[in-house]
């Protein structure tokens, strides 16, 4: 995985009005762990910290991991990350298109 990666082109940016969750949910699929990092780093809340959990997961410490699990109170995920972020998607999903 390289973290310095970004999206190019007409899809580089999330679709505007997408609250922070959102925008490091689209950035982590999008493969660019940097900018997803950045925008859940300094994010109090559960869901950012199951991201920031996810993230960590993505680049090898399981220790850093665990600690935004117990964050976000979630239990540590063991499963592949694909069906995590599948999971984190689908929970958080539907808060994000709340108008």
């Amino acid at each position: 995985m390289d973290r310095n990666d970004s999206p190019q082109g007409p899809e580089a940016n999330p679709p505007t009005g997408l609250p922070a969750v959102g925008r490091a949910l689209w950035h982590l699929r999008a493969g660019n762990w940097r900018k997803a990092h950045e925008i859940v780093q300094d994010d109090p809340g559960p869901a950012a910290a199951w991201i920031h959990a996810h993230l960590h997961r993505q680049e090898g410490d399981e220790a850093n991991a665990a600690y935004w699990y117990r964050r976000a109170g979630q239990p540590v995920c063991r499963e592949p990350l694909e069906a995590e972020w599948r999971a984190l998607a689908g929970e958080l999903a539907p808060s994000l298109l709340k108008p």
